[in-house]
């Protein structure tokens, strides 16, 4: 069975955890972010577990539909100046506990997504040490 690993987020801004223990998905804590879509705003909860792409949210998302990330803490966007290799869409981009990024597509039904080291063999180092079998 594949092991499912859970990766533990904070805003590239304040830093604060984005974790939230009372929303679980697939028992582990969810990714809470503020969003905002053409036609409404609300709070998602992201499954956390690698290459899962689950969520909760309190409104309604079209899919295609791009979504405006923002940090619950700061409120500062969480959009990078970097487009989705599959759909164009900007992507969205949090900071690894362990070190090192996550992105995922700000569109919804897109599956991009991907993680990223900046020092790799420091931080795969410690990814390694956290999330070990």
């Amino acid at each position: 069975m594949k092991k499912r690993i859970s990766l533990q987020v904070k805003c590239p801004y304040c830093r604060k955890s984005l974790m939230d223990e009372e929303v679980k998905l697939y028992d582990h804590p969810g990714i809470k972010l503020n969003i905002v879509t053409p036609e409404n705003r609300g709070v998602i909860h992201l499954c956390s577990v690698y290459e899962c792409y689950d969520r909760k949210t309190d409104i309604e998302i079209k899919k295609g539909t791009v979504v405006d990330f923002y940090c619950p803490h700061c409120n500062k966007e969480l959009l990078v100046n970097e487009e989705c290799k599959l759909c164009g869409a900007p992507m969205v981009n949090l900071v690894l506990k362990v070190g090192g990024r996550v992105s995922f597509c700000s569109r919804a039904g897109c599956s991009n997504h991907h993680v990223s080291f900046t020092d790799l063999s420091t931080e795969l180092a410690h990814f390694y040490n956290e999330y070990e079998p």
